[in-house]
């Protein structure tokens, strides 16, 4: 929460994104596609956000990330 709030006031907003990269095999997974296998970068300060495929759309906060989460163990259990 703390760093967006100085991103909001400080930092980037965030606006332009990469095309989302899915990684496959077994390369190295960086933090942001462990979520989700697929990330986004933003192209003005380089930082990497999960993507959702399903739904289209970006994963950026934590809230979010617990809900997607939440929703795997979800359909997985049914």
């Amino acid at each position: 929460m703390l760093t967006r709030l100085m991103d909001m006031f400080f930092g980037c907003r965030h606006s332009r994104y990469s095309f989302p990269v899915t990684l496959r095999g077994a390369v190295r997974r960086n933090p942001a596609s462990s979520l989700t296998g697929t990330y986004v970068v933003c192209l003005d300060c380089g930082r990497e956000f999960p993507y959702d495929w399903q739904q289209m759309r970006v994963i950026d906060s934590a809230a979010e990330k617990r809900a997607y989460v939440a929703s795997l163990a979800a359909r997985h259990a049914a």
